[in-house]
Formats: structure tokens, sequence, C-alpha cells
């Protein structure tokens, strides 16, 4: 028990000299110590009752400051108290007893407000117990009989107090029955101490308000009947007749609530007898409502209505009751009770609340006509002394607009206006707000429908005048301008729409309320201008909408329907997909793929749909650039680039490899075509895309979905021209992979043999390594062509053939030899196939090649070529006659030289 103590004791220090302002955690910890204790235990420590004692001042000083929440305060008075208890002596003096009375109440009490009855029914029993004490006390005591009773009377008041309470806890708790007893007890007491009336009035009328709340109407017309009962006992000490009145009040409310026609007599008793304690508003309201909610005849009703006429009851409330009769189906009393009441009103300033009222019954009743009278009735007086007020008149707006707005939704145009100008007339002349502004707009959206464009027009200028800035008034200006047919007009309409739509849009005669109420609003003007035949100016729209619009599906939404109308101009057009189309189609596309890619709200599905259906339009349009590589380049790698948002699959992959393929194409061309300064872009621009395309590919044969095509053949082929046209070492190793091809068409050889010296690529050597690799393939073949391996050949001697007495080395006197052997083994194979110029040609050759080398004097090597020249002759046609006598006399005239020319040198030697 020493350690309980002295941890009890630490922990209260702990609390006590602690300066932040958070005690929760020191609170906690001393409440779940001093729990565990049984209050019936006694430990005879004066420590504990100092600490319980400097916790209770110290938990009253916190509190007093508002630094301790409710379940704190009484958590710290819980552990006081319970300390207080447990070190009570055996014979506790009178002192003592009053200080576990003063905190057991408290405690309980406290408790009590934190709506935690279990807790505060054990302090308060303790209280009760302590004071039964006191009274033993106080009895057997031999005091003076003045200060006995006084003593006694103080008892009794702290023991109707805590009775009370417990009352109110076996309230909350349920226990209906228990409550009864105590607070029977309680009453049993105010006879003489009839000062607690009002006190215990109030306890029973709150119990009845919580009962009230839960719906449990049986126990709150018994509460709110004890609480009349009671607060009736003392005149003096009672509540008040204006408390009893409230209290009958709500006891008609519960009746009312609970069955009408069951209690109807005893709510209709309450109330009344509300009303002759205290008469007010409310009350003659309450006893309206029940004589028509119990379904009394007219002329109760109408005694209750003059009731509250007579007792002058404001405009609000004589209103309320109008309405009230019209929610009951009693028609006739509502609109003769609203005459009664302009009448009775007739001088007050509030008047034109009962007016509009009475305007917008008649509506709800479909008396259309007879609410059209009484409007003019209403604005005539506006204008000559009986104005609306402001209140009124915004409501008379309200029901004006709404009723214009149902008219018109009708197509009942010209009634709508009707209604509109209704409204118009109670603005002043001269009068400039964004509300007139928007009725403007209104009335000229119903003169447009009646074909007054004149007056619409008129219209509209006002309402810009009122609110320039509106984004609804260049809508407004925008439909005139398309029924005009002023194209200029509606184009300058839109660009202003596009700036305002980038500020937030209000609410327009709840017809746009979202986010995207501009974008909503851009829609509608290409439906409009499509509507009226005037496809560009809906076109125009639509590209304001995805400029401006931050919404991508009405972003989508627009760019689609712009391809549709680009395609369908080419359709209606002679030309077709002409280039001026092609042009406006790029960007769209460009902007759809955007939007597509920072797509944040849409679903994978949809984005794919999206990216697929764009996909197919750029494909379809390159299609269609044959005469503009520049234009098939864009779309195509548009394709590509929309296709990679599209789940893959492999029919969309080899759609990629085509696109990449053919843009790589296009990049090509375009070169071809354009000058040498602006070539190297467009190459860089094709090795990208042939670089891509390899990527897919790679793809497409992992997944071995790869089929057998001359695609690879392409790709080599169009990355050996960039690289070559760039002089880029690595076209050598192009030239290999495709040699290493499995199939490898001379076609493709001879092409990039063409491409090595191309300028500005130059590149002899890769050339006539092409040339052999074309010719040998091409020998391999069943049956060769003389004429292409002659090509070859031709080729290769004509790159081969020395320019000059530098270029005159025996390597490539051996290379050009083997050649023109090559040559003459072609032409032996084919004698009747190799043309006649082509063999005299490599006669010429051969023989220029002789003359070369016997000008420098290297007569065995010139001997040698002149005489692989006459080796030619016998292959000769028609011309072999006229060749073979003068190349023959030429030849013996040149060995004769030769001959002369080795003599001189060994006479020399």
């Amino acid at each position: 028990m020493e350690h309980f103590v002295s941890t009890v004791k630490t922990f209260t220090d702990n609390l006590l000299q602690k300066q932040m302002p958070d005690f929760d955690e020191a609170i906690e910890k001393l409440f779940s110590k001093v729990s565990g204790l049984d209050t019936l235990t006694k430990i005879p420590y004066s420590q504990l009752e100092e600490c319980a004692i400097q916790l209770w001042n110290w938990s009253v000083t916190k509190n007093a400051g508002g630094a301790l929440s409710n379940v704190q305060q009484a958590k710290v008075r819980h552990a006081a108290c319970s300390l207080l208890y447990c070190c009570e002596p055996e014979n506790p003096t009178e002192g003592a007893i009053r200080k576990q009375i003063l905190m057991a109440s408290k405690t309980g009490r406290t408790w009590l407000d934190c709506k935690n009855p279990q807790m505060a029914d054990h302090f308060l029993r303790l209280a009760v117990k302590s004071l039964e004490t006191l009274y033993s006390q106080l009895m057997s005591r031999g005091d003076a009989a003045a200060d006995a009773t006084s003593s006694k009377a103080d008892v009794e008041k702290d023991l109707l107090r805590i009775l009370s309470c417990q009352a109110e806890s076996a309230v909350s708790q349920g226990n209906s029955r228990e409550a009864t007893v105590y607070m029977q007890r309680c009453k049993d007491m105010l006879q003489r101490i009839p000062k607690d009336t009002a006190y215990l009035s109030l306890m029973c009328y709150n119990f009845g308000v919580d009962t009230y709340n839960l719906r449990k109407f049986e126990d709150s017309t018994f509460w709110l009947s004890q609480s009349y009962d009671i607060g009736k006992t003392s005149a003096k000490y009672g509540p008040g007749p204006d408390v009893l009145a409230k209290d009958l009040r709500l006891l008609a409310t519960v009746y009312l609530e609970w069955d009408c026609q069951r209690f109807q007599e005893k709510a209709l008793d309450a109330v009344i007898l509300a009303n002759k304690e205290c008469v007010s508003t409310s009350g003659l309201y309450l006893k309206l409502r029940i004589l028509l909610r119990s379904e009394a005849p007219d002329n109760h009703i109408r005694a209750g209505l003059d009731e509250l006429l007579e007792s002058q009851v404001p405009l609000e409330v004589c209103l309320s009751a109008v309405k009230l009769l019209m929610s009951e189906d009693r028609e006739m009393l509502a609109f003769d009770y609203l005459k009664r009441v302009c009448q009775h009103f007739g001088s007050s300033p509030d008047l034109g609340a009962a007016l509009v009222l009475h305007v917008e019954l008649l509506l709800q009743r479909n008396k259309e006509l007879l609410a059209k009278q009484k409007i003019e009735d209403i604005i005539t007086g506006h204008y000559s002394g009986k104005q609306l007020t402001p209140d009124s008149l915004t409501i008379m707006h309200v029901i004006l607009w709404d009723q214009a707005s149902k008219h018109f939704e009708a197509g009942n145009y010209a009634e709508a206006l009707q209604w509109y100008n209704y409204s118009f007339s109670f603005f002043k002349a001269g009068q400039m707000e964004p509300n007139l502004a928007k009725l403007q707009r209104n009335r000229a959206s119903c003169l447009l429908h009646l074909q007054q464009v004149e007056k619409a027009k008129e219209a509209i200028k006002e309402a810009e005048r009122s609110d320039p800035e509106s984004i609804f008034t260049q809508f407004c200006i925008y439909k005139i301008a398309v029924q005009d047919d002023n194209v200029q007009k509606a184009a300058e309409a839109l660009n202003a729409m596009g700036v305002l739509s980038k500020s937030p849009v209000s609410s327009e005669d709840r017809l746009l309320l979202s986010e995207s109420a501009a974008s909503c609003l851009l829609c509608l003007a290409a439906q409009i201008a499509l509507e009226n035949g005037r496809q560009e100016t809906a076109m125009k729209a639509l590209e304001v909408l995805c400029e401006n619009s931050k919404d991508e599906a009405h972003v989508l939404m627009g760019l689609r329907c712009l391809v549709r109308l680009v395609f369908s101009s080419a359709e209606n057009s002679a030309d077709g997909l002409r280039d001026v189309n092609l042009d406006k189609l790029l960007p769209y596309l460009k902007r759809a793929l955007q939007t597509i890619s920072h797509q944040s709200h849409m679903t994978a599905e949809r984005r794919a749909e999206d990216a697929n259906w764009f996909r197919k339009i750029a494909w379809n349009s390159a299609l269609q650039c044959e005469s503009r590589p520049d234009r098939m380049r864009d779309f195509f790698v548009l394709s590509y680039q929309l296709s990679l948002l599209c789940p893959p699959d492999r029919a969309l992959l080899m759609g990629q490899r085509t696109s990449l393929l053919m843009a790589a194409a296009a990049s090509l061309e375009l070169c071809r075509k354009s000058p040498h300064s602006t070539q190297a872009e467009d190459l860089t621009v094709a090795l990208e895309h042939i670089q891509a395309c390899w990527e897919v590919c790679k793809t497409l044969r992992a997944s071995g979905n790869l089929p057998a095509d001359p695609t690879d053949s392409l790709l080599l082929l169009y990355e050996f021209e960039a690289r070559a046209k760039l002089s880029d070492p690595k076209v050598e190793t192009i030239l290999e992979s495709v040699l290493e091809l499995e199939h490898v068409e001379t076609k493709v050889l001879e092409t990039m043999a063409g491409l090595a010296m191309e300028p500005p690529a130059h590149f002899p050597q890769l050339c006539k390594k092409a040339l052999r690799a074309a010719l040998s393939l091409h020998r391999k073949q069943p049956q060769a062509d003389p004429t292409h391996c002659s090509k070859y050949v031709h080729s290769l001697i004509k790159l081969s053939l020395p320019s000059g007495v530098s270029e005159v080395e025996s390597r490539v006197l051996q290379e050009l030899w083997d050649y023109f052997e090559d040559a003459l083994s072609i032409i032996s194979a084919a004698p009747d196939g190799f043309p006649e110029m082509e063999t005299l040609w490599l006669l010429t050759q051969a023989w220029n090649a002789g003359i070369l080398l016997y000008s420098l004097a290297q007569y065995h090597e010139a001997e040698k070529w002149c005489g692989l020249a006459m080796s030619f002759i016998r292959h000769l046609g028609s011309l072999r006659e006229s060749y073979e006598t003068q190349m023959t006399g030429l030849y013996s005239e040149i060995l004769d030289r030769l001959d002369k020319a080795k003599k001189n040198i060994h006479t020399e030697e």
C-alpha cells in the first residue's frame, strides 16, 4: 500500500509541476492508477488526503483558465474524489463530510456533462450516502433549533440537486421508471424548499426536449407535463408564464407529431392553454397547424386566422399561414385570407411580399391569366408609390424567369418573351447590372426564334453594354451573325468566346452548371453553324474549342468533328483530299496526339480507342500524299506515335514497322528534292525513323511474329543511302549487313552501288564491292542475262580506269585486267546476247589503256593491253570487218614501234 501511496504522490507532483499545456498523458496515468481502487477500502494516510485536495484545487484553477477539456476535468476530479473517500476516517467530522459531498456531487455532474452517466452514478450515490451521514450527525447533535433547521435545509437543497442529477442520468440511459422515482422525491421536497421550483421545472423540460429529439414521444409528453405541473405549484418561484407557454407549445407539438388524429384534443388543449398563459406568434401559428392537421372545419380555421390578424403578428407570419393553407389544400381559404392580409397591411412597405406570393400561388394553380393581371397591377403600383422591396423584387424576377424558361423549353417563344418583358419592366432606363444583361440575352434568344432579328440585335447591344465581358453575350452575337451569314462577325465573336472561356463561367439560367460550361457553349456554336449550313464557321468554333478548352473529352470530340468535316469537304470537292485539306488535317492530328498523351481522367480503354481512331486517320491521310513527301512523312510519324498509345499486338507492331519504313522513305525522297544545305536534317530524321523501325523488328522477331518480307533489305538500303550522303563511315558495315542476308536481290546491290556514288556521297570502293557482289549473284542464276552482266562490268571498269598518270599502278591495272577478262568470259558465254556497242566500248577502253602505258614507256604492259583490245575484235558483229582492218594496221604499227623502242633501250644499255 505504501507503494501505491508513493506512486500516487509522484503522479500528483508531476502533474502539479507540469508547465506544458498538454496534460493528457499525466492525467491518464493518474486516472488509470486510481481507478483500480475500491472506495470501500480505507487507507489511513494523510498524504493521500493532501494529494486529493491538491488535485481538486489544481483542477478548479485549470478549469477556470480553460486549460482542461471536460473529460480531463472529469478524470482529475474522479481521482481526487476517489482518494478522498479512500482515506476517510472512521468518524469523519462535519467539515470532512461536506467536503466529500461537494467533491462527489461535482464529479458526478462533470461525468454527466461528458455523456458518461455510468461513471456519474457511482459518485452521485457516494454523495447521497455522505448526505445521509451528515443528516444523521445533525439530528444527533444538541445544537440550537434554529441552527439545526438551517443545516437540514441546506442538506435537503443539496439532496434535491443530486437527486435531479440521478434523474438526468437515468433519463440519458433510457431508464424512465428510475428517473420518475428520483423526480418524485424531488417534487416531495419542493414544499420545504419552494425556491427550486423553476430549477426542477426546467430539468423536466430538458428531459422532455431530449426524449422528443429521440422520438420517444410518450416519455416526452410525460416530462413536459411534469415540467408544467411543477412550474404551476408556485406562482412566486415558478418559471413564469412565458416559459410555461413554451413548455405547453412543445407539448402540443409532440402530440401533433406523435399521432395528430389520436391526440388532436390534447394537442389543441395544450396550445390553447399556452396562448392563455402567454399569447405568442408561434403559439397562434401552432394552433393553426393543429387545426389543419386535425381536418377542422373552415369556420374553426377562420377563427384561428382571425386571431393571427387581431394579435398584430408580422406580415411574414401571415404569409407563412397562407402557404400552410395551400399545402393543406385549403385553397379558397388561402386566397381569401391573402386578400385580407393585403388589405390589413395595405400601408406596409413590405406589402410587396404578399403581392408576389399571390402571383406565385396563382401560377402554382396554373392560373396564368389571373397571374398576368396581378403582375401588371404590381408593375403599375411599382411606379406609382407602391414600390417592391429589393428582396420582393428579386423573388418576382425569379418567378418571372422560371415561367419564361418553361415556355421557352416548350417552344412557346412568344409567351416566354412576354414573361421576360414583365421582368424587363421592373428595370429603370439606363440601369446597368449583370442580371439585366442576362435578361436581354434571354429576350434576344426568344426574338431570334420569332425571326425578329433587328429587335434581337438591339437587345444584345444592351446586354453587351451592361456586361461586355460575358461569354454568353458573345454567344448571342455569334448566333445572330450566323443567322445573318456574317462570317467575319461570327469569327470575331468566336475569338472573343475563346478568350473569355479561360475565365470561370457561371450558371446561365441553370442550363450550364459544369466547369466545362464554355466548352459546351462552343460545341453548341459549332452545332448552330452546321444546322445553318456554315461549315467553315463550324470548323472555326471547333478550333476555338480545341485551343482553349481544358476538358480533354471535349477537345477530342472537337478534333474528331474537325477531321470528319475535312473529309466531308474533300468528298464534296472535285479535287478530293487536296493539299489544302491535308494541311488543315495535320495540326488536328498533332493536337489529338498531344491531348491523348496527357489524358489523366479517362480510362485506358477510352484512351486506346481515341488513339486508334486518330491513328487510322493519320495512316489513310499519309496514303493520299504521294506528291508531298513532307506531308507523307508527318502523317506516317503521327500514325506511329498514336499507335504507341494503344495496347500492343502483332497487327499494331506491323503497322508501326510500315509507318516508320514509309516515314524514312519519305524523308529520303524529301532529301533528294531539297537543296544540299538542308539535306542533313532530313537524313538525320530518316536515320531516327530507321533506328526506331529496327527496334520494332526486334520486338517482332523476339515474339516469333516477324514475316519473311523485304523489309530488312529496304531498311538497310535506306540506312545505306542516309549514311552515305552524310559521309558516315558506318556505311561500310551496312553493305556487309546486306551481304549477310539470307536472300539478297541484285537490284538492292545495284541501287546501293549507285547511291555510293550519288552526290554528295563518294564511296567508289563500296560501289565496286556492291557491283562485284551483284555480278557474282547474277552469274549464279540459271539463266544469267548478258546485258545485266555487261552493265555491272561496264561500271566496274569505268570506276577502275586510271584518270591520269598518277593512278597507273600495278594493283589498279591488275584489278582492271580482271574486269576485262570477266567481260571476255561473259561475251564468250553468250556471243549473240552481248551488245555490240558494249563490246566496242570495251575494245576502245583496253586500247586506250595500252596507249597510256606506251606513253609512259611501259612497253611490255602496253603490248599486253593492246593485245587485250585486239581480242575483242572477233566478238564484234557488223563492225568487225571495218574495225579489224583498221585495228590490225594500228596494232602492227604499235608492235613495230615497240620493237624499235625495245632496241633503243638495249643500245643505250
